[in-house]
């Protein structure tokens, strides 16, 4: 067989070591000057010492130098495995210009004062959001909002797997329950707040509310207490979102070998037996992913609070979104709305961490 006919192989090129050590300079080189830049910038936006910077583009561009100049030593270094570095490397850096410079000018804003209404502009205020974050009643409120909100998603879980259960036998017009149940989530959370919150639960010519004072509340009133504000938008958020958990739940109980549940009922497990011996444990895989996402869409929410209560009445119906959103919106509180955001990422990455190895452990081998 002829040589021509072989793969092309990529060996380790005899790289010289001077051409090594220009590699290297560059890379170690471009990004001295990124820090220096963008150290540079930082102490001005802090007010410390002014530099001349009008923007944050020299630092960007320093970026892009030291981008160029990582990809152009892969090659000086490492000869043809750097390029075959280059189908990654170029996309791997664009990602992190996308995330990790926007969560540094996050930070930096979030330990500053910056009221979009002061003739001062942003100010360097240290920990002061912090302290305001500490005393501020509306914000712990909104927090502890959002844990029985997240309760709800149990609730939520239920009634999914059992449309679920339903929807997987064999009933007549099957495909049409199917589609029918999926057609919340087609709707956008605006479309859903204007629909029902503002229409259908309208306190005097809402068809809910007429239909309501025929079984005897006189003055129906969704949104007029605590509670029964928190329960409406709870109502409202599951409407939209079980068929999401209901629709990956039905595709993991297809997914179920009909061999399995056959040999349950040959066994003598039918019923209750045979979906908590059989069923379940085999959609417990299923089953914590779309509850581990449907906390993440739950921890999004927002839309359906800021259209229907503005998280209203005293705040028994605010997200940590929605809040975090009127500090933008009404008070034009940069600082302190981007430290509770930066706060808020912190308990979700915990908080997600925490369920995602219990959720491990859960689903993981048993020996």
């Amino acid at each position: 067989m002829s040589t021509a006919t072989h793969l092309h192989i990529v060996t380790n090129d005899d790289i010289p070591d001077r051409r090594k050590r220009l590699g290297r300079g560059l890379v170690w080189g471009s990004a001295g000057l990124m820090l220096a830049v963008g150290l540079a910038q930082l102490i001005q936006s802090l007010g410390w010492r002014d530099f001349g910077f009008q923007t944050w583009r020299p630092t960007l561009y320093a970026f892009c130098l030291w981008a160029t100049a990582i990809c152009w030593a892969q090659v000086l270094v490492r000869g043809e495995q750097g390029k075959r570095t280059l189908f990654v490397l170029p996309a791997a850096l664009f990602v992190v210009s996308l995330t990790i410079f926007p969560l540094l000018f996050g930070l930096i804003i979030a330990f500053s004062s910056w009221n979009l209404s002061s003739p001062d502009g942003r100010q360097f205020n240290g920990v002061g959001n912090l302290v305001q974050m500490w005393n501020d009643p509306f914000y712990w409120n909104a927090l502890l909002n959002m844990v029985w909100y997240s309760l709800a998603i149990i609730l939520e879980y239920a009634i999914a797997f059992g449309l679920a259960l339903l929807l997987n036998t064999q009933i007549r017009a099957r495909k049409f329950f199917r589609v029918a149940f999926l057609l919340p989530l087609m709707l956008s959370p605006v479309a859903v707040s204007w629909m029902i919150g503002k229409s259908m639960l309208e306190p005097r010519f809402g068809p809910l509310s007429r239909l309501a004072r025929l079984f005897g509340w006189e003055n129906p009133s969704f949104f007029g207490t605590p509670e029964m504000a928190r329960l409406t938008i709870m109502l409202m958020d599951a409407w939209t979102f079980i068929p999401f958990m209901m629709i990956m739940l039905l595709a993991g109980l297809q997914a179920i070998p009909k061999e399995l549940t056959e040999a349950s009922r040959v066994d003598g497990a039918t019923g209750w037996r045979s979906f908590w011996e059989v069923t379940f444990p085999l959609m417990l895989p299923v089953s914590i992913t779309a509850i581990l996402i449907r906390i993440i869409f739950k921890l999004k929410l927002a839309d359906i609070v800021i259209n229907v209560t503005s998280g209203g009445p005293g705040g028994a119906t605010d997200t940590v979104t929605s809040f975090i959103f009127r500090e933008y919106r009404d008070r034009s509180n940069v600082g302190y709305g981007t430290m509770l955001a930066m706060v808020y990422l912190v308990f979700i990455i915990i908080g997600m961490t925490i369920l995602m190895k219990l959720a491990a452990r859960v689903t993981g081998p048993r020996t």
